[in-house]
């Protein structure tokens, strides 16, 4: 077995083990309609300057490993998962979720990003999933970092046949920064504003110090719209 191989497996692996082990309260939306009418839309952000110009040559999910190579991306390796649902509750499939970040020394993968100097060559920056029957994501990548003028977040955009492009932003709960940007202190609803902010916790079972967090994105979509 070759190490690309070894790396679809283990990734694979990772992936179905944390999906197996959602909590009872995401496992309530797997009844369509389920207390829908307690779900919190998830507010729109702005796609910022650093969607990559130029797509790696690996786009999957899992940022810490480019390609082939060995050598793994420097940062707390996070497991980020969640499901995509409608405004009813319902799993959204055969949707693209992609997510784009900075590195451990605060680059994007982007030839305007301010830090690109000391990018990490083993950090992805940029992965994609399509989701599956129950709306589920999974990515392998760090825990964000500050940079100037920006708490800690990842940007995601998601992609459903027939609507517009929906993008927003996941951030790091807990974080000083939180309290001075900009851009997530804009959404003046409380709970729309908290939806965005998410745990990453330590795992217990990890031996290399590894995160999960997990980011339910609920869109304003009719079930009649998603196919």
């Amino acid at each position: 077995m070759n190490i690309s191989e070894h790396k679809e497996r283990d990734v694979f692996q990772t992936r179905r083990s944390f999906l197996h082990s959602m909590t009872l309260g995401a496992a309530v939306f797997i009844v369509p309609g389920v207390f829908a009418e307690e779900l919190v839309r998830t507010p729109r952000q702005t796609e910022g300057p650093f969607y990559p110009k130029h797509l790696p040559l690996d786009t999957d999910n899992d940022l810490i490993v480019v390609n082939d190579l060995i050598t793994p991306a420097v940062g707390e390796i996070t497991h980020l998962s969640g499901r995509l649902l409608d405004a009813q509750g319902k799993p959204i499939k055969h949707a693209v979720v992609e997510i784009w970040q900075v590195d451990n020394n605060g680059a994007y993968l982007h030839t305007g990003s301010a830090n690109g100097v000391a990018r990490d060559k083993n950090f992805q920056g940029f992965g994609r999933f399509l989701t599956g029957s129950t709306g589920e994501y999974y990515f392998r990548t760090i825990k964000p970092v500050p940079y100037p003028g920006r708490t800690p977040h990842i940007h995601f955009a998601i992609k459903v046949k027939g609507q517009e492009k929906f993008t927003t932003q996941c951030y790091v709960k807990g974080e000083p920064g939180n309290e001075r940007d900009g851009i997530l202190r804009g959404i003046r609803d409380a709970k729309a504003r908290n939806s965005l902010i998410v745990d990453f916790a330590s795992i217990k079972e990890s031996r290399l110090g590894e995160l999960a967090a997990r980011f339910d994105i609920v869109l304003g979509f009719t079930p009649e719209a998603v196919g």
